[in-house]
């Protein structure tokens, strides 16, 4: 039963609530020291992925996944990568479409269950051929991704990589998208809200014709965006078939190397059902943390290294294996 009974994460004084581990490392944290080396890499759908790479001649790799609305200049994406440098790991931070600073060249774009796109960056670093060992890194919409990837291959999945650890996930995305539509949460949905319909925007620059933001301001839930736009851009009947067939909660019992999944009870984004408990205890390879604050993508933390509590968590884990 590997359900991780007590986590080594103790919040500083009167930081403790999820809202202000959430919003104080957005509002407020600063990551230096990172250069990245950007490389574009093309999809089989003749679309591109920009990808990011932190490296310090390590012969390991660890590639991080953003969450909603991220990309690789995400706090806590600097973070983690600073702390895989220092660790003596490569680093490699993808943008997902659309994510990079420039729009994406056709009509779809990312959402949390496209796998397919972390397989291709997968594939692009093993046949690089420079790196032995490959990590990866998930966080929330980035870690459900992640998880469903490493599912749907089950034992199937590259030699290579050797573990990974994921953080705030989202695991059942319906209950976590009704967790969301709560007044305490309003605040988060506008900006998710204000921040998709930007991306609306710079594609209906480029494709008029095949996407419009009539009436958008109506839109107020992740349910009516994904109902929308999401499902029918994706190859889904609607918002509740994109849930259920993207969700990660359903592969987990697939996962065939070791794997975390850290998710704070105090996060504000997570429903009950986002705790996969019964998937955990039925895995042997899978492992859930809960420490009972963090928020969503906080555990902050204060010491020299600058370096926040999950950070840490990323390298001591991988570095076990």
């Amino acid at each position: 039963m590997p359900v991780i009974a007590k986590s080594s994460y103790i919040p500083p004084p009167g930081l403790s609530n999820g809202h202000i581990q959430t919003l104080f490392p957005y509002l407020f944290r600063k990551v230096k020291g990172i250069r990245y080396r950007r490389e574009r890499i093309w999809t089989p759908d003749e679309d591109f992925l920009d990808l990011d790479w932190s490296s310090v001649g390590a012969s390991r790799v660890a590639i991080v996944s953003h969450g909603l609305e991220g990309n690789s200049e995400r706090w806590y994406v600097l973070g983690v990568v600073r702390a895989l440098n220092r660790s003596g790991w490569d680093a490699l931070a993808w943008n997902m479409r659309g994510c990079s600073g420039e729009p994406n060249k056709t009509i779809r774009s990312y959402h949390s269950g496209a796998s397919e796109d972390l397989a291709a960056v997968v594939q692009h670093v093993v046949d690089g051929g420079k790196h032995e060992g490959i990590g990866l890194v998930g966080f929330s919409l980035g870690g459900n991704m992640t998880l469903k990837y490493l599912g749907e291959r089950g034992s199937e999945v590259h030699k290579a990589i050797t573990g990974a650890v994921t953080c705030s996930v989202p695991c059942d995305l319906a209950s976590g998208a009704e967790q969301m539509a709560k007044l305490s949460n309003r605040i988060y949905m506008k900006r998710f809200t204000r921040m998709l319909h930007e991306k609306i925007q710079a594609k209906m620059l480029i494709m008029p014709d095949r996407i419009s933001d009539e009436g958008y301001n109506s839109i107020t839930t992740f349910k009516q965006f994904d109902d929308r736009y999401t499902a029918p851009l994706h190859g889904f009947r609607d918002a509740a078939d994109y849930y259920n067939r993207a969700s990660c909660k359903q592969f987990i019992h697939t996962i065939t190397i070791p794997t975390l999944l850290v998710n704070a009870k105090n996060d504000p984004f997570l429903a009950a059902a986002c705790y996969p408990l019964r998937e955990t205890e039925a895995n042997a390879r899978f492992f859930l943390e809960m420490p009972n604050s963090g928020g969503h993508v906080g555990f902050i933390a204060f010491n020299k290294r600058k370096e926040y509590w999950f950070e840490s968590r990323v390298v001591s884990f991988l570095n076990n294996l």
